[in-house]
């Protein structure tokens, strides 16, 4: 009797489950944004939290909360309630921040859910109009020939801006000057006034500058050219061959959140992706289509923590 009883309490829970993941979600769901209004994080998460209040009938609110790499945001998701009404949006930044901070107030993995990638983006390397750098090769030259003359601005110490430019040291075995930020606006501040020499910003986020003549574009960070920047060619057909760093976008949840919920939540990612006005949206600020199922963008988010584990020690970086 035991044993039947247990089934039945069993089947019921499960029955309770998926009623709960057919009507999620029946209120307000908040959507926790690792950056700042206007990031490239930002932009991309707003053309879903707008498509999922469509779609949804529910309101789904953007909660900002930018600092410590995203961390902060980070904390708050890890804590809240496990019942789908609360998400992390996130950049690859997540994936960095177990290595570049000693002690995270989450685990990164136990913590969270892998729930899907939004899309990715290349970064574009920028300099000052004037500037007599006019290619990958005339920078790398340059480096090479007075090594720690030339300064990268990044939005700060393990953002993507950042370990773009490791990467390119490392690739090229070149030493160049790192000089952070506490964000892109800042970076790019310096940058156009003729202060810093280059900074590799999101593509989003650079296309009015450039339109303007502020900042020139030499070359973009993924192993394809941008669609909207198709004249300006990639580091790696620039003389370091195999070169691919992009900035991507993902959904996390507090572990604990019921499995159907989980897919739902990654089949709404799939179809708000798929809208056309989104998708238009998305590729008129450079995004590329990134779909994974949840098993894929965990495995993903592992191999990208070892990877940002590689580059923060390459660069001698060790954890804040």
């Amino acid at each position: 009797m035991k044993t039947v009883a247990k089934c039945a309490i069993a089947a019921l829970a499960v029955c309770a489950t998926q009623v709960f993941a057919a009507e999620y979600p029946t209120k307000p769901v908040r959507f926790i944004v690792a950056f700042p209004p206007g990031s490239a994080t930002d932009i991309v998460g707003r053309l879903y939290t707008q498509k999922w209040t469509e779609m949804w009938g529910q309101t789904v609110l953007a909660d900002n909360r930018p600092g410590a790499g995203g961390s902060i945001a980070g904390a708050i998701a890890a804590k809240a309630n496990p019942d789908g009404y609360t998400l992390l949006m996130h950049s690859s930044g997540h994936t960095v921040n177990p290595s570049l901070y000693a002690k995270l107030p989450y685990d990164t993995l136990k913590d969270f859910v892998d729930i899907g990638p939004l899309a990715q983006q290349p970064n574009v390397m920028v300099t000052h109009p004037s500037s007599p750098y006019k290619t990958v090769q005339d920078v790398l030259n340059t480096a090479k020939s007075k090594p720690g003359v030339l300064n990268f601005a990044s939005a700060g110490v393990g953002s993507g801006t950042h370990l773009n430019l490791e990467k390119l040291k490392l690739m090229a075995k070149v030493n160049m000057n790192h000089v952070p930020y506490k964000g892109s606006a800042e970076a790019l501040g310096d940058v156009v006034g003729g202060r810093v020499d280059f900074y590799f910003a999101p593509v989003s986020t650079m296309q009015g500058q450039l339109q303007a003549g502020k900042v020139r574009a030499i070359a973009v960070s993924t192993i394809k050219r941008s669609s909207v920047l198709p004249n300006v060619p990639t580091i790696a057909e620039s003389g370091v061959p195999g070169f691919d760093f992009s900035l991507w976008f993902g959904i996390w949840a507090p572990t604990g959140v019921p499995q159907p919920v989980i897919a739902k939540i990654a089949n709404s990612i799939r179809a708000a992706g798929n809208d056309p006005v989104v998708k238009g949206k998305l590729s008129g600020l450079g995004n590329e289509p990134m779909e994974m199922t949840p098993a894929q963008f965990a495995k993903f988010v592992r191999e990208e923590i070892a990877t940002g584990a590689t580059v923060l020690q390459a660069a001698g970086i060790k954890p804040q």
